[in-house]
């Protein structure tokens, strides 16, 4: 973000996106979205920086901790809300729920609920851009906890065997599910990772609009001209895995001190010290996302429940 206006757009997103999902927290207590929800509260600066950094012509895919990149690929919070509530303006039709937000008319292939599916999807989604002879380009994002796994060993090795234009993102909160990443992987750098399948990487601030939105230009900018790049960006989840965690495994302490220099309140420095708006409009652009807020949840609340026959539409067989 360079300009006044990028500066504020972006505070924006990321309010928008934290009000969301406190939103989703508040709907899933009073029983009206069912099954899990992961909630992306404090790691909103990932998704807008990744939003910022991509061009028409690129394409995002992502696993179940989804709603903050639907919203900033272009989602409309309406159609979020009919979807986690099980709707019929919903962007599956109520079918898919909250890991399943997807849209590919807004080059957002969707979240993914099996750990990792993501990626050998996105795999292919490059090899079609590749056979094409395009120019575009997919940013698979994934949690640490993926990086432990088959399909990651697979899709990048593949990747780089065909040089496909892809990047791979690792949202690294520190936690799979429960486990800490020091206890579940060999590799904690794991940035490093990559570079046995000769893929370049980097390690990112994923608390900063700014860096996040650099880092992505640059792997994006690289995987278009030359093949895949890996990005580990450092973030951290405020509330539990979903919203049946306890939280027995990390301390309060440590999730104070994240929530200390979170994204929004980084971003609000910058703009305060920057002169780009003061307290009272940063306090209006609150405002005007707890309007479009209250907007989506009555359209969704206004939404109809998918006709028993929706069962046999969208099917293969």
């Amino acid at each position: 973000m360079r300009t006044k206006a990028e500066y504020l757009k972006g505070y924006k997103d990321l309010v928008a996106i934290r009000r969301l999902e406190e939103k989703c927290a508040e709907l899933y207590q009073l029983g009206q979205i069912g099954g899990f929800l992961h909630l992306y509260i404090g790691q909103e600066a990932v998704a807008v920086g990744i939003s910022n950094a991509l061009t028409e012509k690129d394409h995002v895919i992502t696993a179940y901790r989804d709603h903050g990149i639907a919203y900033t690929q272009g989602m409309d919070p309406g159609v979020i809300f009919a979807e986690l509530t099980g709707k019929i303006d919903g962007c599956s039709k109520g079918k898919g729920g909250s890991m399943h937000l997807a849209d590919t008319s807004l080059n957002f292939w969707g979240g993914h609920a099996i750990v990792g599916a993501q990626m050998p999807l996105a795999a292919g989604i490059a090899t079609g851009f590749q056979y094409l002879k395009n120019d575009n380009v997919i940013v698979c994002m994934m949690g640490d906890g993926a990086t432990n796994i088959g399909y990651f060993h697979e899709a990048l090795n593949l990747s780089k065997v065909w040089n496909l234009p892809v990047v791979w993102l690792v949202e690294n909160n520190r936690y799979g599910m429960g486990t800490a990443v020091e206890r579940a992987s060999a590799v904690t750098d794991i940035q490093l990772k990559a570079r046995g399948y000769k893929i370049p990487s980097e390690e990112v601030d994923g608390m900063s609009v700014n860096a996040v939105e650099k880092a992505v230009k640059k792997a994006v900018k690289h995987a278009r001209e030359t093949g895949p790049f890996f990005l580990e960006v450092m973030t951290y989840r405020f509330h539990g895995h979903s919203m049946g965690d306890p939280e027995r495994y990390r301390e309060a302490e440590e999730i104070k001190r994240f929530r200390k220099e979170g994204p929004i309140g980084i971003l609000h420095a910058e703009i305060l010290e920057k002169k780009y708006a003061t307290e009272a409009d940063l306090d209006k652009i609150h405002d005007e996302v707890d309007e479009m807020i209250a907007a989506a949840v009555e359209f969704a609340a206004n939404s109809p429940e998918p006709d028993p026959s929706e069962l046999w539409t969208d099917i293969y067989a």
